[in-house]
This record gives C-alpha cells, sequence and structure tokens, in this order.
C-alpha cells in the first residue's frame, strides 16, 4: 500500500489545483468577451438585414387582400419559411415583411393564393400572379429535408419564390399539381379574353 503523499511537497501541489479552479478574474473575462463577441455578430446580423431591406425599398408594393378571396379549393396549415429572388435560394426579399418566418394558413382558391401569417401581414398572391409551383429542399438559406412547397410569382415585373412547409409534407405535390392547374385555367381565360 503506498501512503498518501504529505509535507510541503503536497500542500504546493494541493494549492496549485485550487488555484486553477478559483481563478475567477480569467473565467469572468472571457465570459465577457464571449458576450461581446456574440452582440457584435448580432449587431452585424441586424445591420445586413436593414441594409437589404433598403436595398430592396424599390419593390412594389403587395396586393392587397380582398374582401372575399373565394371558396378554397386547397387549404393547409404551416410555415412560411421566406422569399427570395425566383432562381436564386439565397436572395431573400426582406421588403414588406416577406423576409420573416412565421407560422401560415395556405389557401388556394379561383382568384390566388391566400397566405394568413398570425403576428405578419398577410400575403395575397392573385391567380393572374401565380407563375408556378414545384417541390424543393430549400429556400432563403434555409434547407429542410422533408421538403417545400415552393410557390413562383410575378410581383409587378419582380418574379419571386415563396416556401411554404406544410404540417404534412405530403400534402406538397397536390399542391404542386393544384397550383399548375391554376396557372393553366388562368392563362387559357386570358388568351380567350384577348382574343377577339
Amino acid at each position: 500500500m503506498t501512503a498518501l503523499a504529505t509535507g510541503p511537497l503536497a500542500a504546493a501541489r494541493l494549492a496549485t489545483e485550487k488555484a486553477k479552479v478559483t481563478d475567477w478574474p480569467g473565467h469572468i473575462g472571457w465570459i465577457v468577451g464571449l458576450l461581446i463577441l456574440i452582440g457584435l455578430v448580432y449587431w452585424l446580423m441586424r445591420q445586413g438585414w436593414n441594409w437589404r431591406r433598403t436595398l430592396q425599398s424599390d419593390l412594389p408594393q403587395l396586393p392587397e387582400v380582398p374582401a372575399d378571396p373565394g371558396t378554397p379549393l386547397l387549404a393547409t396549415n404551416g410555415r412560411y419559411h421566406g422569399s427570395t429572388t425566383a432562381g436564386n435560394w439565397l436572395d431573400r426579399v426582406v421588403a414588406h415583411g416577406l423576409g420573416t418566418r412565421s407560422l401560415a394558413e395556405l389557401s388556394l382558391t379561383e382568384r390566388g393564393l391566400l397566405v394568413r401569417r398570425p403576428g405578419d401581414a398577410d400575403v395575397w398572391i392573385p391567380a393572374g400572379a401565380l407563375l408556378g409551383a414545384r417541390r424543393d429542399s430549400g429556400i432563403a438559406g434555409k434547407v429542410v429535408p422533408s421538403g417545400l412547397l415552393v410557390v413562383t410569382w410575378d410581383l409587378q415585373g419582380t418574379a419571386l419564390d415563396s416556401g411554404f412547409r406544410a404540417d404534412h409534407p405530403d400534402e406538397h405535390a397536390a399542391w404542386v399539381e393544384a397550383v399548375e392547374a391554376l396557372v393553366t385555367r388562368t392563362k387559357t381565360k386570358k388568351t380567350e379574353e384577348a382574343a377577339p
């Protein structure tokens, strides 16, 4: 059996070990430095968001939500993940609240697509502005493994992609089919109206 070390050498080693544990000024300095770094990163992110909003200030106003959007052909609950310029899944559009992720209730009618967002502005996409829909894995820098419903639409000359994730992602295929059918019907109707 080995005897426990005693004497001045053991006391000095014990004092050194205690000093490492109770070096509070060093720990506090690291914590304060880390908090300052986190605050700086957050501030820079916020400045970038505001800068993007300023760059997109010329984006036209969103269409007003009609009092009667029509009878829903399809409806679902889910999450709105944001909008980007069409074809560029990293170019987030933040103007008019389009960059804010939120819960959403989607309703597709013959008149268009209504996105009700509790706590944020609702988005109305008239049927004539719809350009198509597809299933995709990401939008606005956010990748969703279960997939997204991405609706492409025109905001007075600016093509946008808006991403949604239904609570039941297996509904996305039906939504793509329904939006594409509405786009086709709307184009056909416009062509017939334009014909003499």
